[in-house]
């Protein structure tokens, strides 16, 4: 049973590799064909690993990411200085409210 194993695997990878390209768009193909890609995965093992090196480094996919602006708020240095005066005012209040309160009494 163990000597199908490697064919098993070598089709799942093909496979796998196959669905991946049908669901690529053409950024990631590189402008090639998705018949053209799907031939070059069935070629065993080589194909499919042709096709994750060329997909995953395509061109401008870190610059895609960074153009969508920061990630999380404290990324975001406009969110950053509107938490500063927030901050400001409300201290400010806090320092004037005091002093009201200092003169009422």
């Amino acid at each position: 049973m163990l000597r199908y194993l490697p064919f098993v695997l070598i089709v799942a990878f093909a496979l796998y590799c196959a669905f991946d390209v049908l669901g690529s768009d053409a950024r990631r193909r590189r402008g090639v064909p998705t018949l053209v890609w799907v031939l070059v995965v069935l070629l065993p093992v080589l194909g499919g690993v042709v096709w994750l090196l060329v997909s995953r480094s395509a061109p401008g996919a870190g610059q895609a990411r960074a153009a969508r602006g920061p990630v999380a708020p404290d990324d975001d240095p406009e969110f950053l200085r509107r938490l500063d005066l927030e901050r400001r005012r409300r201290e400010q209040q806090a320092r004037g409210d005091d002093t009201d309160d200092a003169a009422s009494a």
